[in-house]
């Protein structure tokens, strides 16, 4: 008994360090992705800061003001060189438009038992010497904790701007003057005299808690104010833009903080936060800085070894890019959603129509943190984004890999849905379009998160068979999980009621007719529906306008057949390893299930392939085959038989130009297909790595060192694909200083959304040949 209760003791001692480790070494960080340099901490009412700058050469630039990640935006690049969520990084910005290439670093320092000091330091360099630059720092302060103690004048702010936390009295914010090479815009105007352009321009004021985080329309009112002060007192003669768009120097002793400086020439300086009684300084940014690099390069080679033929050093750059980015994509965020609860089954084309006849609710507030696909269109959370997000995450630090997998099961409903698009609050909704804003309470989306938990498990496995680095203290805040089996067991019990309840939440929700169409198949329960689809899309799929049939209730679709036996295997992997041996017999039946059904319902002698399946005029059940990558989910999901024949079919498919193969990864759709390339032709051509990455896991995983009659075949084709998709993401990374959210399929070159580093990232497992 003694022992026992020592033992869980313990493991509740070891449990509280690691969170207290979680919370501290994640707490702050620049988790507003949407920002080209957003700062927040995982607190609700937290302080948000940010940075903006615009040229002030002419009066034109500031229209153009920089602070949210915009797709045209004129910058030739932007994006973290560097960068772990727990230590910090370097971001650099080559604005051409603004005539200045920046550089941002990051540092953290923190311990177990409090959240820590962190600093930013920014750099610039103007093109041109005589290239006037301005910069803006502001904390909008939700508690309006902070008071500005720097002597402030009429010119300016006296020496370094101080805040300090108006309950403790301690200094809390520092944004340092920088070095003496600084050199300041020197003018001639007699408005020189009102403001000095080598101090810091200041202004605080109280806003609405609901518009805190809308920076540049209030930097843009208080900027406006100026504006009309010198106007009116100069009339023609106004200042230059340098003087005239600065702030005011008012302290209004609210809630919301902006400090400027202007520059002409390189310049430098520091923003420090505090919050012990050691202060972050300058020389111990430096130290960390240099410390962090170090580390991260080291870290990196040792846990991504690139194989042949891409062993060499021009791969590694490109690769750290992709990881940084990735990882300097999370975010979190915190507000209401907006939900329709109506379970109504409607299949107008036009969506707007669709949502006219929803019951909406204002649901939350909630919480997420979460990696996001890219910051300038699609800063938030998706849900079957993030399972490929966290497979390269779990690799580099395991740890963060299941926080962020239990953050997003929080936010499961008592019925046991997650909305498949996170838009928390007013500022995530600014950057979504107004028809996808409304999430429906009865549309899945491809189950993705069970890929990061089986990986988890597999590691679990792993370390079991060989222990590494078990005592290397710079790995554990990575990777406690792995090293203490304990704690794993625990946090999968902690979850695994959630994903239960999603999981039964999608076989009752999104269950298919079998028996009522008169289908013959091994199971009468293992088909499965995607809700939400309409004639031009399922978006729900994940595949958006990929080709279906027309929507109707006897539709059957296999690619969520696939998922769900996937989903299936990954909870049956789980049940294994906390000992629930009737979930895991339970799992084994359906898994079964869910094999034989596909070759039951899904099978097309006609075409030799996997096909959709739908009802007729005649009222009959009839396949539907678009061949693409719907056709091979079987294969990707890994259900299919390394002897099988229809295993073989897909290998053809796959590798015939016809369909799916060209030298730049796998097509979406057959160049066969009627729908090939029409319409908006988003899944109905391009190149998807998400899918690519999927192919050649399962080949890599379950087929090319199975023996069987096709191995050779799917080893020549797994060899061409890998080396195929990792040029073609290289090659428009060297070109275009960005990864894509898709590659054209004839020329290689990346479409849609340029600095998609969501699961376009996953080029760095294929590299490694982490699966």
């Amino acid at each position: 008994m003694g022992t026992i209760y020592t033992q869980t003791k313990g493991l509740e001692y070891l449990s509280e360090k690691v969170e207290m480790a979680e919370s501290a070494s994640l707490f702050w960080g620049p988790y507003r992705p949407n920002l080209y340099m957003g700062i927040r901490s995982r607190d609700p009412e937290g302080m948000l800061m940010g940075i903006m700058w615009t040229g002030v050469d002419n009066y034109t630039q500031i229209k153009e003001m920089r602070h949210t990640c915009e797709q045209n935006d004129n910058i030739k690049m932007y994006g973290w060189e560097e960068f772990d969520v727990r230590k910090g990084g370097r971001q650099i910005i080559k604005d051409d438009e603004m005539n200045v290439d920046i550089e941002m670093e990051f540092a953290k320092i923190y311990t177990e038992k409090h959240n820590g000091n962190w600093g930013l330091r920014v750099k610039g360099k103007p093109r041109n010497v005589d290239n006037k630059i301005s910069i803006f720092f502001y904390i909008a302060s939700y508690k309006n904790e902070l008071k500005l103690i720097s002597k402030l004048g009429k010119k300016g702010v006296e020496g370094n701007a101080v805040f300090i936390n108006k309950t403790s009295k301690k200094k809390n914010i520092e944004i340092t003057q920088g070095p003496s090479t600084n050199a300041y815009p020197l003018f001639s105007h007699t408005a020189k005299n009102e403001k000095y352009l080598d101090k810091f321009m200041y202004h605080s004021m109280e806003v609405p808690k609901n518009k805190i985080w809308m920076a540049k329309d209030i930097l843009y009112s208080v900027l406006l104010i100026t504006a009309k002060d010198y106007y009116k007192k100069y009339e023609e003669d106004i200042p230059p833009a340098a003087l005239y768009y600065t702030l005011p120097n008012i302290d209004g002793e609210g809630n919301f903080h902006l400090i400027q400086k202007v520059f002409q020439g390189p310049f430098e300086f520091d923003i420090l936060y505090s919050s012990t009684d050691d202060p972050m300084t300058s020389h111990q940014l430096e130290n960390e800085i240099i410390s962090n690099s170090k580390l991260f390069k080291e870290r990196f080679m040792k846990i991504f070894p690139f194989k042949e033929p891409f062993n060499s050093y021009k791969y590694i750059e490109f690769a750290q890019s992709l990881l940084s980015n990735l990882l300097g994509n999370i975010g979190y965020f915190y507000g209401d959603s907006i939900v329709d609860k109506t379970y109504t089954y409607v299949y107008q084309e036009i969506l707007k129509e669709y949502e006219q006849e929803a019951s909406l609710d204002i649901q939350g507030p909630f919480s997420l943190f979460t990696a996001t696909p890219n910051r300038s269109f699609f800063p938030r959370g998706f849900y079957w984004d993030e399972g490929f997000h966290l497979l390269l995450i779990g690799h580099w630090d395991n740890d963060l890999s299941l926080e962020i997998i239990k953050s997003w099961f929080s936010l499961i409903d008592d019925d046991g849905w997650i909305a498949r698009e996170q838009i928390l609050g007013d500022e995530a909704r600014s950057k979504v379009p107004k028809e996808f804003i409304i999430q429906h309470s009865y549309f899945a989306n491809p189950p993705t998160l069970i890929l990061p938990i089986i990986s988890f498990l597999e590691k679990l496995e792993q370390n079991n068979k060989n222990e590494t680095d078990q005592d290397n203290k710079d790995e554990n805040i990575y990777s406690k999980y792995i090293k203490y089996p304990e704690l794993a067991i625990d946090y999968l019990k902690e979850i695994y009621p959630l994903i239960s309840r999603q999981y039964n939440w999608f076989r009752r929700t999104q269950q298919g007719e079998i028996e009522e169409w008169n289908r013959t198949a091994f199971s009468p329960n293992e088909g499965y529906r995607w809700r939400g689809c309409t004639p031009q899309h399922c978006f729900t799929s994940g595949l958006d306008d990929y080709p279906r049939a027309y929507p109707h209730n006897g539709e059957l679709h296999l690619d969520l057949l696939s998922w769900m036996g996937l989903f299936t295997k990954g909870l049956r992997m789980i049940a294994e390893k906390i000992g629930y041996q009737e979930d895991v017999e339970k799992y084994i039946s359906i898994e079964d299930a869910i094999i034989k059904n596909i070759d039951d319902l899904h099978w097309s002698d006609q075409h030799n392939a996997y096909c959709d399946c739908t009802i007729d005029e005649k009222h009959s059940s009839i396949h539907v085959c678009h061949i693409g990558y719907v056709t091979i989910f079987p294969l990707l999901t890994g259900l299919l038989s390394a002897s099988s024949l229809h295993f073989d079919k897909l290998l053809d498919i796959i590798y015939s130009p016809d369909h799916l193969w060209s030298s730049y990864g796998l097509r979406s759709l057959s160049t066969k297909n009627p729908y090939f390339e029409k319409d908006e032709n988003y899944w109905r051509g391009p190149i998807w790595v998400n899918i690519n990455y999927m192919t050649l896991q399962s080949l890599y995983k379950n087929y090319i060192n199975t023996p069987g009659p096709y191995q050779e075949k799917a080893k020549k084709i797994y060899h061409e694909l890998r080396i195929n998709i990792i040029n073609t993401v290289f090659h428009e990374w060297k070109r275009t200083n960005f990864a894509w959210e898709q590659y054209n399929h004839a020329s290689g070159s990346g479409q849609r959304t340029k600095g998609f580093t969501g699961w376009t990232s996953l080029i760095v497992n294929i590299l490694s040949e982490k699966y």
